[in-house]
Formats: structure tokens, sequence, C-alpha cells
């Protein structure tokens, strides 16, 4: 059956001489894989261009049931990515916000709004100014973990709590096992409740703070949503970051 699909690209791979298999988020079906020409020919070139990470595509596929890799054409961009491929801190930010979408999205029925909430995230990254960037996927996290009901109920903290990140609450003692804010690092989640676009370039975060808030994010993604643990754009976006 042949339909017009709206996808995000989240990641390429080989399969054989001839393929990759690019993993994508589509609009109208949730998770989908496909197979894409691995040649080097121009029409295989242009379509690498087309398919890097986070990129808007639409596309004809042909979907047989029973099949878990699906093939496509007539594929043409639907939004225009300067600002993320030709800058090397947004194309960082883009590797790693994909290799994290590869992990938690699952496959399942299609959800419209979290697609749309990637796509959103994804206009505003192409379009921040340099001066910006430094704490979007700390914010695009963050607003991601509401909208798939992972973020905790911030309303209970008051100063000198601690965050359990097992059981998602704060306390006013440590718990026993190792999963947990100090105090100092608590108050760091009523704040990025708070987070957003437009005023996350306000929060001024040194390095080892970013790095150490984002570290507690991923944790806590691991413990209660998909395993974060050994991404590899992490350690290039620490070096840019």
């Amino acid at each position: 059956m042949k339909q017009t699909l709206h996808l995000i690209a989240l990641r390429t791979i080989r399969h054989n001489e001839r393929h990759n298999i690019l993993t994508a988020f589509s609009l109208e079906s949730g998770r989908m894989a496909f197979a894409v020409s691995a040649g080097t020919g121009r029409a295989a070139s242009r379509m690498r261009a087309l398919l890097m990470p986070l990129s808007l595509v639409e596309c004809e596929a042909d979907i047989k049931p029973g099949r878990d890799i699906h093939t496509m054409a007539n594929i043409r961009s639907i939004a225009t990515l300067h600002g993320i491929h030709s800058h090397p801190v947004r194309s960082a930010i883009a590797l790693f916000v994909a290799e994290v979408l590869g992990c938690v999205l699952r496959d399942g029925p299609p959800d419209s709004m979290l697609w749309r909430f990637i796509a959103d995230g994804i206009a505003v990254l192409d379009r921040l100014p340099p001066s910006r960037l430094a704490n979007f996927h700390i914010c695009f996290l963050s607003r991601l973990a509401s909208v798939i009901g992972i973020f905790p109920d911030i309303g209970s903290y008051s100063d000198g709590m601690v965050f359990d990140m097992a059981d998602g609450r704060f306390r006013m003692t440590p718990p026993l096992h190792p999963h947990f804010f100090s105090a100092a690092e608590s108050r760091a989640v009523p704040m990025l409740g708070r987070l957003n676009y437009r005023t996350m370039h306000l929060w001024r975060l040194s390095r080892d703070q970013r790095q150490s808030i984002l570290d507690g994010i991923l944790e806590y993604y691991s413990i209660h949503y998909a395993s974060l643990t050994g991404l590899k754009s992490l350690e290039v976006l620490r070096s840019l970051m």
C-alpha cells in the first residue's frame, strides 16, 4: 500500500553493500525503518543529505503488512535546516538529540503531539543564535520528559530536600540507594520544570554544572523510561559545550 508519510530522520546505519537502514519517527505511523540506497551516485548522495539526523521529510512509502523494513520514494524536505547542518555545535546537539530519540521512541501507535513537539524543537534549534545554544539539549530533554509523562511533580519541593530519582519524588533525607541528587543539586529540578526555549539562555551554568545536570537527566531517563547509557554522541557534545 502506498502512503504519504512525514518523517523525522533519526539515524542511518549500513545494512549491506546496496542498502542502508534509516530509522525515523513518522507522524502517521510512529517509529519506522526504511531501506535506502547505499550507493555512491548522485541520487544516493542527495538522499543521504536529505536524511541527516533530525531532517524533516515527506515521502511516499510502500507499506507491506508483516514487514519491518519498508521502501520509500519521492523524498523531499519539508524544512530547510541550514542552521543545524552548517554549524558544528548545532550539528553536535542534533546528533545527540537524534541518538536519544532513537533510544526513547518506541514501537507503537502514532503520537502526533510527540511528533509535533520534536518538530518544533528542531525548528528552534535551527534558528537559535549561537550564544543561546548552551542549554538547548537540557531544555529539550526536560520538556520531552513532560511530554512522555515521566517528569516528577515539582510542587512538593522545598529548600534542603533531596530528589530521589528512583521514586521520582523529593525527600527530606537521602534514600538508602545511590540514585539521588544532593540538596544542592536538587535545586535544579524545579528550575528544569520551568525551563523553556525563550528563557533557557538566562540560566547561567558552568560547563561542569551543565554536564552534571545532563548526567542526572540521562540517569533519570534510564531508570524510568529507556536506557541512555553508552550514547556515542555524548562525548562530542561534552567537548563543545
